[in-house]
């Protein structure tokens, strides 16, 4: 060929090899996943045959990671991230350590040194953002509370391994590596707390302002192109300089712009927009990453590889569990968090990368990461599948794991204190998000009682003190409706976003109070035939239909015909 086509023929290989492969693997009931990552087995380096370039393929993946935080930040304000800052903060740290620990451990057996085994438990206690915000999605769970709580926590993960990626290098010679000259560790952790408090604030303060106005003048001019330009535009640019200036990770800066972006009136059109893409470059990224993986490390050292799977599934998830039971949240978001944890990506890779040339990381350690990332990735759906039936497992045959879910949590009842008038023909309301506050505020001012059923903790306690009975849970668990007294109420309103769990809510409704009136809200008109029909629901109220009996209404009343 007369120039260098070596892009070209990295996407076209990529996608088309993925595609094939995705097919296959969905008809044998895999998912697609699977079919990605050995795509970018097959075009790998370690492989024979076509060789893709690796460099282009791992930079077209990070472009695939900026676009997907750029889109959870458009669905996750700064309150999101605040309301779960008591779980994920504490539960990030405490949960990484334990699997910094389980990895030095492994480490310590096999040999290796302090500070190889610190870089190698480090790089197995981070989750890839991108495995986990795809698995939410495919799962429906994403603006659910417990999906939220989970990108809390990986976002808190991130922040952490921003900090570790800095000290990592003036630590060298202390660990036993190679000690950069000049460094200095002090100087450069105040250095980059300091960038990063200064970029935050930036985005906060001016961003906040800034790029609505924008999106808003380029929306005037009504060319659709011109809006998605600027959408992907905003995404790819202050990510990457978020990195240049200010030290910050391309998927953080991502992140942060996405959330500035919220508060314009088409945050929800410009995510629309940028979907194709992320879908498009999100597969990128999962090829690159088969491209790393050398499939030699499976035959030469099965043990360790299955070692390493163990801790990144098993021992990242019983942490995760645990940590959110004793902060008593529900056995559902116990296990949501610690599926959603339960393998690693794009952070490990890169501390693995530095590990290794500074002299701290063995050539091995990082096969064995790769190995784990590559298995973990391709397992994580099947774990998520075995959510619901571990949790039915779980709190028939633990004991234990019944106590740490309920046991004295003061939000679990409502107090003695509450007025008899809201415990006889009350609304039960399950959820208090967006729809929640509204369907909340009407009934406030209509002088209806009401008992809301939430499982964010701090927003019971919110409602607690403002004097709005409250009780903290999942509402599938019986005995949180129990709580909000449902035998006695008139009314069950399921305000959530997600309605894998409706048919259990109803059905102990409609056993504890055979007469009472069920509503849920739902997006899937199949979905909510189907409830209508198999779980005697009052009445579904479905997204797009009830906006358009609203519109219809309001343009028949214009002509005297409503």
């Amino acid at each position: 060929m007369p120039h260098s086509v070596s892009l070209i023929s990295t996407i076209a290989a990529a996608l088309g090899l993925a595609l094939v492969l995705g097919f296959v693997a969905a008809r044998f009931k895999l998912p697609a996943l699977v079919g990605y990552l050995l795509a970018g087995v097959m075009i790998g380096p370690s492989t024979p045959g076509f060789v893709a370039d690796l460099e282009i393929a791992s930079q077209l993946a990070e472009i695939g990671v900026m676009l997907l935080m750029f889109g959870v930040g458009l669905h996750f304000s700064l309150d999101d991230l605040l309301a779960v800052r008591r779980i994920a903060l504490p539960g990030a740290v405490v949960q990484m350590a334990a699997a910094t620990v389980l990895g030095m451990l492994a480490s310590w057996a096999w040999g290796w040194s302090f500070g190889a085994g610190l870089v190698f438990g480090l790089s197995l206690s981070v989750a890839s953002t991108v495995v986990l915000l795809k698995a939410l999605e495919s799962v429906g769970v994403l603006e659910s509370m417990n999906g939220r709580i989970a990108v809390g926590w990986l976002v808190v993960e991130d922040l952490a391994m921003v900090l570790v990626l800095v000290l990592l290098p003036p630590l060298a010679g202390w660990l036993g590596g190679q000690a950069a000259p000049g460094m200095d560790m002090w100087r450069t952790l105040g250095a980059t707390l300091l960038q990063v408090a200064v970029f935050i604030a930036l985005m906060l303060l001016v961003g906040r302002r800034v790029f609505p106005w924008v999106l808003w003048q380029v929306t005037r001019t009504g060319s659709r192109e011109l809006f998605t330009l600027c959408v992907v535009a905003a995404a790819v640019s202050i990510a990457y300089g978020s990195a240049a200036l200010f030290g910050v990770s391309f998927a953080l800066g991502a992140f942060f712009a996405g959330m500035v972006m919220r508060e314009s009136e088409f945050s929800h059109r410009a995510a629309q927009e940028s979907l194709p893409l992320r879908d498009a470059f999100a597969v990128l990224f999962f090829v690159s990453v088969g491209m790393l993986f050398d499939p030699s490390v499976l035959v030469e050292q099965p043990l360790r590889v299955l070692l390493v799977v163990l801790i990144i599934v098993v021992g990242k998830s019983l942490a995760a569990s645990l940590i959110v039971l004793l902060f008593r949240y529900p056995l559902n978001t116990a296990l949501t968090v610690s599926a959603g944890l339960a393998q690693i990506g794009e952070f490990s890779f890169i501390l693995a990368a530095l590990g290794v040339s500074l002299g701290l990381l063995p050539v091995q350690a990082q096969s064995l990461i790769l190995a784990g990332a590559l298995i973990s990735m391709a397992l994580n759906p099947l774990v998520f599948a075995a959510i619901k039936p571990a949790q039915a497992w779980i709190r028939q045959h633990s004991a234990l794991a019944r106590r740490l879910e309920r046991i004295d949590d003061p939000l679990a009842e409502l107090p003695l204190t509450t007025e008899e008038r809201f415990l006889s023909g009350q609304v039960v309301l399950v959820g208090y998000g967006r729809v929640g506050r509204r369907i909340a505020g009407a009934l406030a001012d209509a002088g209806v009682p009401y008992v809301v059923a939430e499982q964010n903790r701090e927003l019971v306690e919110s409602l607690r003190a403002s004097g709005v009975p409250a009780v903290s849970g999942d509402a599938a668990d019986p005995a949180v409706l129990i709580q909000a007294h449902v035998a006695r109420a008139s009314m069950l309103v399921i305000a959530t976003p997600d309605t894998l769990d409706v048919r259990q809510m109803a059905e102990t409704a409609r056993t504890l109070n055979p007469g009472i009136e069920i509503v849920v809200r739902t997006h899937n008109e199949a979905e909510g035939d189907l409830l209508q029909r198999e779980q005697r629901i009052g009445r579904v109220f479905i997204g797009e239909q009830e906006l358009a009996s609203a519109m219809v209404l309001f343009v028949l009343g214009r002509f005297g015909k409503a």
